[in-house]
């Protein structure tokens, strides 16, 4: 009876912690790396449309002007 309780619950115990430890580790790894990813994308394409409509506007509106002004 003893060698059964024991295996039982050793056996519950490994299978409770492998479980737990990889499926915490697996849904933490996932949430950072899309989260990581998300920030970054987001970032990264903030940036880029930011950056490129500001120089596209001003440029457009400074060559506009320049050629309001020539004639």
């Amino acid at each position: 009876m003893d060698g059964w309780m024991d295996g039982w619950m050793y056996g519950w115990m490994d299978g409770w912690m492998d479980g737990w430890m990889d499926g915490w580790m697996d849904g933490w790894m996932d949430g950072w790396m899309d989260g990581w990813m998300d920030g970054w994308m987001d970032g990264w394409m903030d940036g880029w449309m930011d950056g490129w409509m500001d120089g596209w506007m001003d440029g457009g509106i400074e060559g506009w002007r320049d050629r309001g002004m020539e004639g």
